[in-house]
């Protein structure tokens, strides 16, 4: 697909930018190792805006940056993009997320402080005074100072050297007769440390076809203005409009209900694509039914041309139904979404929207029904106009198939390793293996993954996913503990982001409070290192979400 391209575009874009971030001048030490990877993001995607003014490249970078960025710094297991590494043996613990997401996400909010000139040119004099030479963090603040005349101690304490983010809520008014609105915002730490960040934003007051975009800067907790609209008032008030500022930015109540009715006909792909990920935020936050956003996305979906927008959305309401409805919610909303998922890939008329709508078949699959239409693709019988299905593709499929027992699986599985003898081949039929829903195949994986040295490392760990599979945790949960006790011996074996591909599958492979109190028991007895420890809680704070969000939204769906 298009995003697919552009994604490689961005790739190629920050490896090219260490030349000068990274290269010309490398941090002094990897407590600052933001100042090339950050950077290198947050540039690859200014750069490319400017080549490809077309292609929305923000919205994408909204997309693409953020989900990851925010995922980590609401939970107990973040830390500050600034890290102190006593040694060497301790950077592994520097690279993830907040290095590669956060930072770029704080940098685009500090060019909208500055303006791009003085943050173009406060990058030049860094660039200039620390050529071939070594730079930290606060030489860069320096720069920034120096060429703008701001004064930026307590937005650096904030955003660099303290760990989180700011979570923004939005109260209203407006007087009907002469359109005065008065508008709260209060922002507030999901950790509870305390923290309160400066935040530059643009908040959209949505009235009409139009809106009125007002440029605010918050302080402190709370932050009030007065604006009057023509006599006006809006349907809905959204504080990050245009995704200047870093934070979450969650809809009020009457807001939400605008938006959720009028979703489908926001003409603006970005403003829709923010609103989207708002109201995601609050079904995350257990304030919106996850029902109801698989609701609203299956009436949404068939009408969303932007192909980028519609896998995330496709995405999300997957995850929902496997982790957040409930048993009976989840097969109605997997046979209607399997149904628009066959119908959108064989008759959508743009190749990307049915390349985007082939992959959600593959990834939703579950009746008998959709496994049928999964097989037809195998077979042949079915064809996705203008779609080559490749050999990947094949694999994910029957992977999915293995998953779900059904009875044409194995047989599909010999077939394909017949089919497809490459080294590739060999490694997908492992991870297909993984995937088989018997307490003889996890046991089999499981003593592989602790003792055979001789399995190549991205073998292992693709297959955790498959190993994990979301219909099969009563299987695995068995290997929760002792996938936790094996920590150490992970993160000594094993390279850079392997420790939390192991968690996620583990921790993120339940849903139950069982699997909860086994990870709580676990953190109060082992004894973890600190990066260790951050890391399970990172991971962690999924399963809590997700146990909390069944907790209360577990009432039997009503078609």
């Amino acid at each position: 697909t298009q995003s697919d391209r552009l994604n490689r575009d961005i790739l190629l874009l920050h490896e090219l930018t260490h030349q000068w971030f990274g290269d010309l001048v490398t941090m002094r030490w990897f407590d600052d190792l933001w100042l090339k990877e950050g950077f290198a993001q947050y540039m690859a995607y200014e750069t490319l805006s400017t080549l490809k003014p077309n292609e929305n490249i923000w919205k994408r970078f909204y997309q693409a940056i953020k989900p990851a960025a925010y995922g980590i710094d609401s939970t107990p297991g973040t830390t500050p993009i600034y890290q102190e590494i006593p040694n060497l043996k301790d950077a592994k613990s520097a690279y993830g997320a907040i290095v590669y997401s956060k930072a770029p996400g704080v940098l685009k909010q500090l060019a909208f402080v500055l303006g791009d000139e003085k943050f173009r040119d406060g990058l030049r004099l860094y660039l200039k005074d620390h050529a071939y030479a070594n730079a930290e963090w606060s030489d860069l603040v320096g720069a920034f100072e120096k060429v703008s005349g701001t004064k930026l101690g307590d937005w650096a304490d904030a955003y660099i050297k303290r760990r989180g983010m700011p979570q923004v809520s939005v109260e209203w008014t407006c007087d009907a007769e002469s359109g005065a609105i008065m508008v709260l915002l209060t922002q507030s730490d999901p950790l509870n440390e305390g923290t309160r960040w400066p935040i530059a934003m643009r908040v959209l007051l949505k009235h009409g076809y139009s809106g009125r975009v007002l440029t605010v800067n918050a302080q402190g907790s709370k932050t009030k203005f007065l604006y009057w609209l023509n006599g006006l008032c809006p349907r809905w008030v959204f504080a990050n409009a245009e995704d200047q500022a870093y934070g979450r930015f969650l809809l009020d109540p009457v807001s939400r209900k605008a938006v959720t009715a009028e979703l489908g006909g926001i003409s603006d792909v970005f403003e829709r694509t923010l609103l989207w990920g708002s109201l995601w935020d609050s079904v995350r936050e257990a304030d919106m039914d996850p029902r109801e956003y698989v609701e609203l996305a299956l009436k949404s979906l068939p009408g969303e041309k932007d192909e980028a927008l519609a896998q995330s959305i496709i995405g999300r309401t997957v995850f929902a139904q496997h982790k957040y409805v409930d048993e009976d919610a989840r097969k109605i909303f997997a046979s209607k979404m399997e149904k628009l998922a066959h119908e959108r890939m064989l008759n959508a008329p743009e190749k990307d929207m049915r390349i985007v709508w082939f992959r959600a078949l593959r990834s939703v699959a579950e009746t008998e029904q959709g496994r049928g239409w999964v097989k037809d693709i195998l077979a042949g019988k079915l064809a996705v106009p203008g779609v080559e299905v490749k050999p990947l593709d094949r694999w994910q499929m029957i992977t999915g198939l293995v998953a779900l027992k059904d009875p044409d699986a194995e047989a599909l599985l010999a077939a394909e390793e017949k089919r497809d003898m490459s080294g590739e081949g060999r490694k997908y039929a492992y991870v297909a293996k993984a995937a088989r829903a018997s307490a003889e195949a996890k046991k089999e994986y499981f003593d592989g993954y602790m003792h055979d040295a001789l399995r190549p490392e991205d073998w292992v760990e693709q297959s955790l996913g498959a190993f994990n599979s979301w219909n099969q945790a009563s299987i695995t949960l068995p290997y929760l503990k002792p996938a936790l006790d094996a920590l150490q011996q992970v993160k000594k074996e094993r390279k850079i982001f392997f420790v939390l591909a192991w968690l996620n599958a583990f921790i993120g492979g339940q849903q139950s409070a069982e699997a909860q109190t086994q990870v709580q028991k676990f953190l109060v007895s082992a004894e973890l290192d600190k990066d260790l420890k951050l890391k399970v809680l990172e991971v962690f704070d999924d399963l809590n979400r997700t146990v909390k969000i069944r907790a209360k939204y577990g009432a039997k769906a009503k078609e």
